[in-house]
């Protein structure tokens, strides 16, 4: 009696887990391999951001989601201190609160940053001071694929959350409003520095427990950077989307349909009466207009400046701009280069002339 014989043992069956055991079983997993399963993750948001470059490279118009994408950012992380930090919820539906919305401001910081990454790159002259700003940008959008990053230090405080989100959105604005609404690139610098100000002021204002003075310290730095950037440090960022399509030398001119070089050379001539002419094609959306020059540069001494020229955007060879340069017996032979630049100082790109061998 009470002794349970084979037979019934084998009627009951294999002891089945309640719903229960099986979701605590299941969090328990996932407490254990936490960090390696958001490094995994971490992995998936790099190679999502590789498809997002590539179709930035291809279709500016995607841009205008980018608009979208701030805006979401911008609203969420005012409203996240009053979640996490408000009586309303529970502390479990806080912290599950704050894990959603961060996973979304992630992915719609992936999607603009490594959307503009292209633009900006193509628009990048390579062996200039302007590829700092583009591996300032690789590194935020390499720092929004790493989760726990994010999630553990920049999410969880407010002035690298406003400091981030303020550079974001710097970048994406000085690319987008060019492009989608064809401003100038020294009004639009000006704009997007005004955007990113206001926004990173706004999210550090938004702090519910805030210090006034090191709140109103932490903010005015993050405008006084952007000024500073915008003000003396155009020379740094590439002037997306414009940039260079070719650049060709010679000795002569084709005036016929456009300026085309007629007589191209490898190498700047021994003869110091005649002169060398460069043909530089720019590219510019339609509907943009700039305005740029050449300068022409022996080593780092400067020789010459042309004046001036509107850019008008949208041809499909791109703006060809032409200038002379009368030799002498000092640069004849010489290796040359020719600096293309707009007004507010930002380097579009390069044309080198290399020396003469027998010089």
């Amino acid at each position: 009696m009470g002794v349970e014989t084979l037979e019934e043992t084998q009627e009951q069956g294999p002891a089945r887990w309640s719903p229960r055991e099986l979701w605590s079983g299941l969090a328990g997993w996932l407490a254990t391999h936490e960090t390696q399963l958001w490094w995994l993750h971490s992995l998936w948001a790099l190679a999502f951001g590789v498809g997002v470059m590539w179709l930035g490279a291809r279709n500016f118009a995607y841009l205008r989601l980018a608009i979208l994408h701030v805006a979401f950012i911008w609203v969420t992380s005012m409203a996240l201190p009053y979640i996490v930090r408000g009586g309303s919820l529970s502390k479990v539906w806080r912290t599950r609160a704050q894990l959603v919305i961060n996973y979304f401001n992630k992915n719609f910081y992936q999607q603009v940053l490594f959307f503009i990454l292209p633009i900006y790159w193509l628009s990048t002259t390579p062996d200039s001071r302007n590829v700092l700003f583009v591996v300032l940008l690789a590194t935020a959008a390499l720092l929004s694929t790493m989760d726990l990053i994010y999630d553990r230090h920049v999410a969880m405080r407010r002035v690298l959350t406003a400091l981030f989100f303020a550079f974001s959105v710097f970048a994406g604005a000085a690319a987008a409003l060019p492009i989608l609404w064809q401003i100038q690139s020294v009004a639009a610098l000006w704009m997007a520095a005004l955007l990113a100000g206001l926004g990173a002021t706004t999210l550090v204002l938004s702090e519910r427990r805030i210090d006034w003075q090191r709140t109103w310290f932490a903010g005015g730095l993050i405008v006084l950077g952007l000024f500073l950037l915008v003000e003396y440090g155009r020379p740094f960022i590439p002037p997306a989307p414009l940039r260079i399509q070719s650049a060709a030398f010679g000795t002569q001119v084709d005036m016929t349909d456009g300026p085309r070089i007629s007589k191209a050379i490898d190498a700047t001539p021994n003869d110091p009466r005649g002169q060398v002419y460069v043909v530089t094609a720019i590219y510019a959306p339609r509907g943009l207009h700039d305005r740029v020059r050449h300068v022409w540069y022996h080593g780092q001494q400067p020789l010459k400046r042309s004046r001036w020229y509107d850019v008008d955007g949208g041809r499909t060879e791109g703006y060809r701009l032409w200038t002379p340069l009368s030799l002498s017996a000092d640069l004849a032979g010489k290796a040359l280069r020719v600096d293309v630049e707009t007004e507010g100082g930002q380097l579009i790109g390069r044309a080198h002339l290399a020396a003469s061998p027998g010089s």
